[in-house]
């Protein structure tokens, strides 16, 4: 399975938190499944670190590329296609990081790893 991270359960992974669920937790650590992390939730990252909402992460988005670095986590660039869907989307969710992440798992045949309800509503497969 490819696995598309979403930004929290990218966080939560990256910084061992508990609220990553065993299920996600034991899926990450399985080799068979590739994972991803969208330069979109890096960029919202940034923005977050930037205007205070998110100061748990000391070393900003440096610092998680570094961690992201020594992982099986890839970086995943957004693309022409990628944006070209977020258009087609039914408007069920404003959040646009996440509605990136949607056409992103939907363009690349992902699965997202997310607790959102909002991105549940869409024609996308997602686990917990």
């Amino acid at each position: 399975m490819k696995i598309l991270l979403d930004t929290h359960a990218a966080l939560w992974y990256l910084n061992e938190h508990e609220k990553l669920s065993q299920k996600a937790l034991s899926l990450l650590l399985d080799d068979q499944h590739e994972q991803y992390i969208s330069i979109v939730s890096l960029w919202e990252i940034a923005i977050k670190v930037s205007i205070g909402k998110l100061t748990e992460l000391a070393g900003g988005v440096s610092e998680l590329i570094a961690q992201i670095n020594v992982t099986p986590m890839e970086l995943l660039q957004l693309s022409p296609a990628h944006v070209e869907i977020v258009e087609s989307l039914p408007y069920l969710h404003g959040d646009p990081f996440d509605r990136a992440l949607i056409a992103t798992a939907k363009h690349e045949n992902m699965t997202i790893m997310t607790t959102d309800d909002n991105i549940q509503k869409y024609d996308v497969s997602t686990i917990w």
